[in-house]
C-alpha cells in the first residue's frame, strides 16, 4: 500500500490496527528464514498506520523486542544498531517511504527500550542508545514539537505518525532535559574541536529554530544555545541581527577604524570560546586582507608568537586568506589561526610547501573524489582549505564511518610530527594519484596496488582525509601482506615503517598472537610503566606521538574490537593524578569503556582534540605499544600493586576469556 493510499483509507481504530498487527507479526514470526522477507512489509505498513495514531507508538513499543526477534530488522542496515547514524536517520524520518520510515521508527523504540534500560541489546549500550536518540531529536526538533511546514502538510499520514513517534522517544528520556541534554551535547562536542563541524551546526540552527518560536517558554539551555547561535550567525556588533552578507559588506565599508578593531575581537572571542566560525567573520577577513595586518591579528585571535609568525609569513598568509577562504571553506579560519599560533610556519620546509600547495592542480580523480562536498566550491581551494585544516588541528582529524583508524592516525602523527612530509603526500596523491612510502628498503606504490581495507566511498571525513586516506589505506593493507607470514602483530613491523622513525623498533605485545591469550602481562606493564610513567622514567616527556593499540570495550567492559590510537604525553592532571593523553581518531572521543574506565575528553587538563585517562585504566585497555630499549627505566621499581591492580581490570573487561 503507498502512503497517498494509506491516507485515504478508512480510518480504523487502535484496537482494530493491534489486532491487525498481531496477526501480521505473528505470520512473520512463523514465516521461514527466505520467506521473512515477504512477511516484513505488511508488519512494516500495519506499523506505520501504528505510528499515526496518538496510542498506536506505545502498543508498538510494548512490543518492540518481540518485533526484533520476529526477524523484522532481518537483513537490513538496522540489524545493526552500532552502525546507524543520526543524521542518516533524520533524513530517512524527513523523505523515507513509509516502510523504511516505519523501520526507522521501530529501530528507535528498540534504542529507547535499551536506553531506558528494558531490553539488552548485545552490540549497543544504555548510554550509546541515549546519545543516539538525543542526536536524532536534536535535528528533528522542529518536528519534535509540531512545526508545520508545507511539506509536511503535504506528507499526510507520515508527518503525524513522525511527530507521534518524537515525541514519545522524548517523553521516554524525559521532556524535561531534553534541551538541555542537546545543549550539552553540542557543546561537549565542539569542547574536542573537531574539524568536521557541519552536523553540530544543523543541530545548533535547528534548536535555535524551535526556541524562536513565540509559544516555547523554556529558559533553562537558551543562554547556552543563543551563545552558540550568535558565534555561528551574528558574532559581532556589526552583524548581531543577522543582515545577510551584501548588508554587512556595506556596513564594513562605513565603519571607522576604533568600530573595525572592535569587530575583530568580537570575531575572534566568539571563534575561541566555540570553535565555531560564522560567514560573516570571512567577509570582515576579506575586508581587511592585505591592508591591515594588526587587524588580521586581532581577527585570528593571534598571541604575542601568532603575530610575529603574521609579521614574519604576510605575503603567505595573505595569499592562504584570499584562495582558501571562501563563502563555504569559512569554518577553516579557526585552523588557521590555530596553524599561525603554533609557530608551524617557522619550520624552514612549510611556507615553501604551502606556496607549492597553492598553485596545485588537482588530478581528474581527485576533483571527482572531492566534488561531493566540494559542491560549487573550487576544488583547488577545498584542498587548501583541508591542508590547512590538518596542520591548524591535527587533533581534530576523524575516521568518519569508515574502517581507517590506522590512516587518520597516521595523517594526524604526521601533521604534528613531520607536517612537511604530510604536504608532500597530499601533492603526490591529489596531483598524481600516487604516493610512495618505503617498507623495509623497498618502495610500495599506492597505484600499483589494488586493493585496499576498503572500496566503498569515505564518508563524513575532511578533504585530505578523503584525498590521502585510500592511498595510505592500501600501502597499509599491502604492508599487513608483506609480512602475514611472519607469526607475530603485523603491527610490529608495520607502524615503524609506515608513521616515522620516531617509533620505537621494538614492540610490546599483550596477547600470544597463535593462541590470543595474555602472555606476560605482568613484564608488559611494568615496560609500559618504566616507559612513560614520570615516576619510574626518570621525568622524561613523550617528544613524539607514538602508535598504540587499543582492546576497545563497551560500557559493560565487553570486547568490540582492536583499535589504532597514538600517545601524545603523560603528567598530571589538575588533581595530580598522573594520566595518559592520547588521540583518538574516532569522531567523538568521549567513551565509557566499562567498569568506570571514562574516556574524558574535557576537565582533566585535556588540550583541545586529547582524550585521557588514569594510567592504570588506560593500560588495563592496551594490548600493543613500541619502544626503544635504551629508554626504558628499572622495571623491578614499579609498583607492584598497581601492576595487579591493571592486571586485575584487564582480566576483568577484554581480557577475560584470554
Amino acid at each position: 500500500m503507498t502512503e497517498q493510499q494509506s491516507a485515504t483509507a478508512p480510518v480504523a481504530t487502535v484496537e482494530q490496527l493491534t489486532r491487525l498487527f498481531e496477526e501480521t507479526l505473528t505470520r512473520l514470526e512463523r514465516a521461514s528464514t527466505f520467506a521473512k522477507v515477504a512477511s516484513v512489509n505488511p508488519v512494516l505498513e500495519v506499523a506505520h498506520r501504528l505510528f499515526a495514531h496518538p496510542k498506536g507508538v506505545a502498543v508498538l513499543y510494548d512490543q518492540i523486542e518481540r518485533i526484533e526477534g520476529a526477524g523484522a530488522f532481518a537483513g537490513t542496515d538496522w540489524a545493526h544498531p552500532e552502525t546507524l547514524q543520526p543524521r542518516l536517520a533524520a533524513g530517512t524520518l524527513e523523505h523515507g517511504t513509509p516502510e523504511l520510515t516505519a523501520i526507522e521508527m521501530l529501530s528507535e523504540l528498540r534504542m529507547l527500550a535499551v536506553a531506558r534500560g528494558e531490553m539488552f541489546h548485545l552490540n549497543i549500550s544504555s548510554e550509546t542508545a541515549q546519545h543516539f536518540l538525543a542526536q536524532v531529536l536534536a535535528l528533528e526538533v522542529d518536528q519534535l514539537f509540531g512545526a508545520t511546514s508545507e511539506a509536511a502538510r503535504e506528507s499526510g499520514m507520515r508527518a503525524t505518525a513522525v511527530q507521534n513517534h518524537l515525541s514519545f522517544i522524548a517523553e521516554g528520556i524525559g521532556y524535561g532535559h531534553v534541551l538541555d541534554s542537546l545543549v550539552a551535547e553540542i557543546e561537549r562536542v565542539l569542547a574536542q574541536r573537531p574539524i568536521q563541524v557541519d552536523n553540530v551546526v544543523l543541530m545548533i540552527t535547528r534548536v535555535a529554530a524551535y526556541l524562536s518560536e513565540p509559544e516555547v517558554t523554556s529558559t533553562g539551555p537558551t543562554l547556552g544555545v543563543n551563545r552558540l547561535v550568535a558565534a555561528l550567525y551574528g558574532p559581532t556588533g556589526g552583524c548581531r541581527e543577522d543582515p545577510g552578507i551584501d548588508v554587512y559588506t556595506e556596513r564594513l565599508a562605513t565603519m571607522d577604524d576604533s568600530a573595525l578593531w572592535q569587530e575583530a575581537r568580537e570575531f575572534a572571542l566568539a571563534m575561541h570560546s566555540t570553535g565555531l566560525v560564522s560567514p560573516y567573520h570571512a567577509t570582515f577577513l576579506h575586508h581587511i586582507n592585505g591592508e591591515r595586518a594588526d587587524l588580521v591579528g586581532a581577527a585570528l585571535g593571534l598571541s604575542r608568537t601568532g603575530t610575529e609568525a603574521l609579521s614574519c609569513y604576510g605575503p603567505l598568509i595573505t595569499r592562504l586568506i584570499e584562495v582558501a577562504i571562501t563563502p563555504t571553506t569559512f569554518q577553516s579560519i579557526y585552523p588557521l589561526a590555530q596553524m599561525i599560533e603554533s609557530g608551524v610556519l617557522f619550520d624552514p620546509a612549510i611556507a615553501p610547501s604551502l606556496w607549492g600547495q597553492i598553485g596545485l592542480e588537482p588530478s581528474a580523480t581527485t576533483a571527482a573524489a572531492l566534488a561531493p562536498i566540494a559542491g560549487e566550491e573550487s576544488v583547488s581551494a577545498l584542498l587548501l582549505a583541508g591542508v590547512i585544516n590538518v596542520l591548524g588541528q591535527p587533533l581534530g582529524i576523524g575516521q568518519g564511518n569508515n574502517p581507517t583508524c590506522q590512516a587518520a592516525r597516521a595523517i594526524s602523527m604526521w601533521a604534528i610530527a613531520a607536517p612537511d612530509y604530510l604536504i608532500r603526500l597530499v601533492t603526490r596523491a591529489a596531483r598524481d594519484d600516487e604516493i610512495n612510502i618505503f617498507f623495509e628498503g623497498q618502495r610500495l606504490s599506492s597505484a600499483e596496488i589494488a586493493d585496499g581495507m576498503f572500496s566503498t566511498a569515505l564518508t563524513d571525513v575532511d578533504p585530505v582525509s578523503m584525498v590521502l586516506v585510500p592511498h595510505i589505506d592500501r600501502i597499509y593493507i599491502e604492508m599487513g601482506r608483506r609480512c602475514a607470514d611472519r607469526g607475530g602483530d603485523p603491527h610490529t613491523w608495520i607502524n615503524r615503517e609506515l608513521h616515522g622513525w620516531w617509533v620505537g623498533r621494538e614492540t610490546a605485545i599483550a596477547v600470544d598472537i597463535a593462541t590470543g591469550n595474555l602472555d606476560e602481562f605482568e613484564t608488559f606493564v611494568r615496560r609500559f610503566y618504566a616507559l612513560y610513567h614520570p615516576l619510574y622514567n626518570q621525568n622524561r616527556p613523550v617528544v613524539h606521538p607514538q602508535p598504540t593499540g587499543i582492546a576497545v570495550t563497551d560500557s559493560l567492559g565487553r570486547f568490540i574490537g582492536w583499535h589504532a590510537i597514538s600517545i601524545l604525553r603523560v603528567g598530571l592532571d589538575p588533581t595530580e593524578e598522573t594520566r595518559v593523553y592520547f588521540f583518538n581518531p574516532n569522531n567523538d572521543s568521549g567513551q565509557d569503556w566499562g567498569h568506570d574506565v571514562v574516556v574524558s575528553t574535557e576537565g582533566h587538563g585535556e588540550r583541545f582534540g586529547e582524550s585521557s585517562l588514569p594510567i592504570g585504566q588506560f593500560v588495563s585497555r592496551l594490548y600493543l605499544y613500541h619502544f626503544d630499549p635504551c629508554d626504558l627505566g628499572e622495571l623491578e621499581t614499579v609498583d607492584a600493586d598497581e601492576v595487579a591492580e591493571v592486571e586485575a581490570m584487564a582480566r576483568a573487561s577484554w581480557a577475560a576469556e584470554r
